[in-house]
């Protein structure tokens, strides 16, 4: 039982990280010690069958009850309060740190230059890509192309949020996506639009589930053949979204008891996320 709820939790915490644009729901996978399990879950569902459902379905429900319970909470703390919920979010990611350090030792190869240009062109990326500019919000629609283009957008977003460093939530803005999605989760209890919305979380909902199998394919791949690599490239990736996240906070006018409450939230989300992935 108390597996399945720290399971809960994690995927709550995983929720969260893909409604804020910015923070990377990959990257909190992996600093929650469940990034690789959560791969290997996707990619062979129907392997372990009755094992995978254990896993996946605690995950799961945590992160719905995130999305559908915390994403109008987390828009107003976002609104009133983005100083200290960033920390907040990023205590969560430094907090990983370790279990990623971790697995850049294991092997006998980890101090090859090679690995370093690696991590390197992934930071590097990670940065240029937080620099782009959104775009205008788009018009949903339950138009044939408009389904299309949901879908898309789904695939596309859903690889994203797998991949770590990367935030889903920020394809979605640069895309004019964000906000119409986040509106349409927000107002599903709506009854006078229920079969509007549905439509559209659907086509968007089955193009999530395509990208995610999709790149949890690839990066299984990735991990057996070039593991070392591969987590160059996440402690890349990791490294640039602490800076990615934090950029947006440098034009805000902060007062004493902001930075404290900040800081404090930021010592906060790193143990928690600390002790949750050494669970």
């Amino acid at each position: 039982m108390k597996e399945y709820i720290l399971l809960i939790i994690k995927g709550m915490i995983i929720g969260l990280a893909n409604v804020i644009p910015g923070v990377s729901g990959g990257t909190l996978m992996i600093t929650l010690g469940i990034y690789e399990q959560v791969i290997d879950t996707i990619s062979h569902f129907f392997k372990n069958f009755k094992k995978n459902l254990k896993f996946i379905i605690p995950l799961g429900i945590g992160v719905v009850l995130s999305l559908l319970v915390f994403s109008k909470i987390i828009g107003i703390s976002l609104d009133k309060y983005p100083f200290a919920t960033t920390l907040f979010f990023l205590g969560l990611i430094i907090g990983g740190l370790p279990i990623i350090v971790r697995n850049l030792n294991k092997n006998k190869d980890s101090k090859k230059v090679s690995n370093y240009i690696i991590a390197f062109l992934s930071f590097a990326f990670i940065i240029l890509f937080a620099m782009l500019k959104s775009g205008s919000d788009i018009n949903l629609n339950v138009s044939f192309l408009g389904l299309v283009l949901l879908f898309i957008v789904g695939v596309v977003a859903a690889g994203t949020m797998v991949i770590p460093g990367i935030s889903g939530s920020f394809v979605l803005m640069l895309l004019g996506y964000y906000k119409p999605i986040i509106d349409t989760v927000r107002n599903i209890t709506d009854f006078s639009l229920i079969g509007h919305n549905i439509i559209i979380l659907g086509s968007f909902g089955i193009g999530v589930l395509v990208g995610i199998i999709g790149v949890a394919k690839l990066i299984e791949l990735l991990l057996k053949k070039f593991e070392t690599k591969t987590y160059y490239a996440v402690f890349g990736f990791v490294l640039a979204s602490c800076i990615a996240i934090i950029k947006p906070l440098f034009s805000i006018n902060l007062g004493i008891g902001e930075i404290v409450i900040g800081i404090l939230l930021l010592l906060i989300g790193t143990f928690c996320s600390y002790k949750l992935s050494n669970i």
